[in-house]
């Protein structure tokens, strides 16, 4: 049973009393070495297979870990996800508990969130039904009641899709028309289960009888609500072995938090902690790029990152492609693609990943051009999205009857009357704020708007008929058979799949890290998100992005932030909005390229008051922590405040994109007397540095904005 693992591996099969903590890396055989560690522990005599409970958070993980379970002889063990152990505890103790017949449990809450909005007199569109539906759930997995959502979700960062007075109404009608319908939904089997294990003893004694042994798998996606089941589950016990990967947190958006596993050891002082870092997957050249990526991130999980060891043979760097447009990169990746199927590589062992579903349409297109059987996996077909659909058929009306639509009277061009169909289903000239359902929504609306720019320029005098039947034209030629075929797929669908190559496209400033992620914690987020489509790859890696959108024009994008130091030419990272000079060379204050903000640090900071090492994004910009005393120029913080109101409304965006009040705090209490000094403090990176550093010696020098300029 232990034979073929790793030294690691082993220590993970044979560490079975007490309890155990796996740190795994991306293609370490975390899988391997847990469902070995059950099996070795059932052949043992000290597992019993029907007193083990292994749970994952898909189906497909749960699947995959009952089918090897059953390969190595432990075929009772139970491999399920957190809310099918949950679901069938529940059925299972309902009458003892509660009496008569469970609820219903609904598929889809959808249409109750839409009853609700209905009751409230409240006018939701599909998107934010998604929205405020994704908004139910969150709030329920991290145990906030209606009452204490506004407060919860601007703790948390969220940018709630409505205002959140009416999200709260919505969520508290919904919970009484389900009580009132006698339905539950999915998040209550969790919560239900923990009311009845933490009401009733008998009912908690007699599960804890039945389980005496807890395996949690991606432990570092677990939810408060999931914790809080798997502690009721534990009761007194510490017979648990979770693993996880805090670098690859990337779905806390829905409650999930990486804390449960980074505080393991704290709550279990005791505990046997196993590293996996011997990547099995991926070649050397891929996991370099993947430790390099971590290697500059910064907060709690980059502090508990993995560095990983290729196991494989040597293979080829990773291709880094610039392309002048949108199409032009999907067709380069297609053309490619194209190239290694005619070599001999399956199409089902390629994959393109991308970080929005609405990215997909254009490499939908240039692989049926390429004549590509391709899958879409995690996303609806771009030509079977509902807004989609609608809109071609608003456009199809219009094309029929344009002459009597008031909406074209002004319209003169082709793009123009596309732009006004679309505008009565949803688009705008400027996209929604923040993300989910209303901004993919619009997105696909915007890429028919698109569609209909390149497809007019391509040809003169082109109409609205002349466009929907190119747009039929299109839908027909996308059924290609989906077996064997190239997998299309957003990087967070890609999580826990693995491919021998991969396209990385559209790695470019405003889609990784995407616009809407604002704070420090979000964008370290999406620095994980690459990593995790960065170690999908088993053999060959592509990275490519595209200067502009469409062909023609203007060519304003750079390549993302996160790939700064690690593709071939580029510097290494000077923080968030880091610039290069020409030829790789850093611009420095006033021209000067000696005087740049200083590189990310790579040895501890400290308190600068007390000398505790800080790990907290807001307390290193400060360098002190939060509870030491401060030592604050009031006067020079307010002056900076106004003076950053200012620039932020000549601008037209945020205070906060101009300084962050962590980043004037410590300007104030600094007072830097030269660009060294002020260059030094974090949070001025080198494209801010740049614009606001002239500004920012004077006030503190305490001179007038712009005065003795010619000097400096």
């Amino acid at each position: 049973m232990l034979e073929g693992l790793d030294p690691e591996q082993r220590a993970v099969a044979t560490a079975l009393r007490g309890p155990v903590c796996v740190l795994a890396g991306a293609g370490t055989g975390k899988t391997r070495a847990i469902t070995h560690r059950i099996a070795y522990g059932v052949r043992a005599g000290i597992l019993q297979p029907s007193s083990v409970l292994a749970v994952t958070f898909t189906n497909r993980a749960a699947g995959e870990m009952r089918g090897r379970l059953r390969q190595l002889g432990a075929a009772g063990v139970q491999a399920r996800t957190f809310h099918s152990a949950a679901l069938r505890q529940l059925q299972y103790f309902w009458p003892k508990a509660v009496g008569g017949s469970m609820p219903r449990l609904v598929d889809r809450k959808i249409q109750l969130v839409a009853d609700a909005a209905a009751a409230c007199r409240i006018r939701l569109d599909r998107g934010e039904l998604r929205d405020v539906t994704a908004e139910i759930e969150w709030s329920k997995v991290t145990q906030t009641v209606p009452a204490d959502y506004a407060a919860a979700a601007a703790k948390a960062g969220r940018e709630a899709p409505r205002d959140p007075a009416e999200i709260a109404q919505l969520y508290s009608v919904y919970e009484d028309l389900k009580r009132d319908r006698s339905v539950i939904d999915f998040e209550d089997v969790l919560l239900l289960t923990v009311a009845v294990l933490q009401d009733r003893h008998d009912i908690a004694e007699q599960v804890r009888a039945q389980y005496q042994h807890f395996v949690v798998d991606e432990y570092q996606d677990v939810s408060p609500l999931q914790q809080r089941l798997l502690e009721l589950w534990l009761g007194e016990r510490d017979n648990l072995c979770v693993v996880g990967d805090a670098s690859q947190t990337i779905y806390s958006f829905t409650g999930a938090t990486p804390d449960h596993l980074l505080d393991f050891r704290t709550r279990h002082p005791g505990a046997t902690v196993v590293k996996l870092v011997r990547d099995y997957r991926s070649t050397p050249q891929v996991v370099h790029l993947a430790n390099g990526l971590l290697a500059q991130a910064r907060g709690r999980a980059a502090d508990h990152r993995l560095e990983l060891v290729s196991q494989r043979a040597a293979g080829p760097e990773p291709g880094y492609t610039e392309y002048v447009d949108e199409p032009a990169e999907a067709e380069g990746a297609a053309r490619r693609i194209r190239e290694l199927i005619d070599a001999g590589v399956p199409a089902a062992e390629i994959a393109i990943l991308f970080r929005t579903n609405a990215q997909s349409e254009t490499y939908e297109q240039a692989l049926s051009d390429a004549g590509v059987p391709y899958q879409l996996r995690g996303a609806e077909r771009f030509f079977d999205r509902p807004e989609v659909r609608r809109a071609i058929v608003a456009l199809r009306g219009a094309a029929r009857f344009g002459g009597n639509d008031s909406l074209l009277d002004d319209a003169v061009d082709l793009p123009s009357q596309v732009r006004a169909v679309l505008s009565g289903e949803g688009w705008t000239s400027q996209p929604p704020a923040g993300s989910g359902a209303v901004r993919e929504r619009w997105e696909s609306l915007a890429a028919l708007v698109n569609l209909a720019q390149d497809f007019a320029a391509a040809g003169s005098g082109a109409t609205l008929g002349d466009l929907v039947a190119e747009l039929d034209e299109r839908a027909n030629a996308q059924h290609a058979p989906t077996v064997q075929g190239v997998t299309l797929a957003s990087l967070h669908s890609a999580k826990g799949l693995e491919w021998d190559v991969v396209f990385l496209v559209g790695v470019a400033e405003g889609m990784m890290p995407i616009t809407y992620a604002k704070t420090d914690e979000q964008i370290e987020e999406e620095r994980r998100l690459l990593y995790v489509g960065v170690t999908r790859a088993r053999e060959r890696l592509h990275v490519s992005w595209s200067l502009s959108r469409s062909p023609g024009g203007r060519p304003s994008r750079r390549p993302s932030r996160f790939l700064d130091g690690l593709r071939p030419g580029s510097t290494a990272a000077v923080g968030r909005g880091a610039a290069a000079g020409p030829g790789g060379v850093e611009r420095g204050f006033a021209g000067r390229p000696d005087v740049v903000p200083r590189r990310t640090q790579r040895s501890p900071a400290r308190c600068r008051v007390c000398g505790r090492t800080l790990t907290d994004a807001g307390e290193m910009k400060l360098m002190r922590c939060e509870d030491c005393p401060s030592d604050m120029d009031e006067g020079l913080y307010e002056r900076l405040r106004e003076w950053r109101a200012e620039q932020a409304r000549r601008s037209g965006q945020p205070a906060f994109c101009v300084f962050t009040d962590k980043t004037l705090m410590a300007i104030a209490e600094t007072v830097p007397d030269d660009e060294h000094e002020l260059a030094r403090i974090p949070g001025v990176g080198a494209r801010k540095f740049n614009r606001y550093g002239a500004d920012v010696l004077a006030i503190c020098a305490g001179r007038e904005v712009g005065e003795g300029d010619e000097e400096g």
